[in-house]
């Protein structure tokens, strides 16, 4: 088997500085509550919260949660455009399409 090596850069190193600086352990949250996410948003745009030492929930504030939806949305948006651009669409009738649904 071959271990393969790789070098962590500056942005790396900061990436996982960030993520280790923002996990809040459920233990902390139940003893701290809210104020312990507030203290961590203001720091990051997200707060990791561990469970038993393992990673589960992500919270960060509306702003940050709608910017990502957005994102997303432009991202389909995008994808369909492409789509409609290659040709790979089809025009069928409201009954075509729901016969095609139930073959799938």
């Amino acid at each position: 088997m071959k271990i393969r090596y790789s070098i962590i850069n500056s942005t790396n190193k900061s990436i996982i500085n960030s993520t280790m600086n923002n996990i809040l352990t459920a233990q902390e949250l139940k003893t701290r509550g809210v104020k312990a996410l507030s203290e961590r948003l203001k720091k990051n745009g997200e707060v990791i919260i561990s469970v038993r030492g393992e990673n589960s929930y992500v919270v960060m504030s509306v702003d940050h949660y709608n910017y990502l939806k957005e994102t997303e949305l432009e991202a389909a948006i995008a994808r369909t455009e492409q789509d409609i651009a290659a040709g790979k669409f089809k025009k069928q009738t409201v009954a075509e399409h729901l016969k095609d649904l139930k073959n799938v």
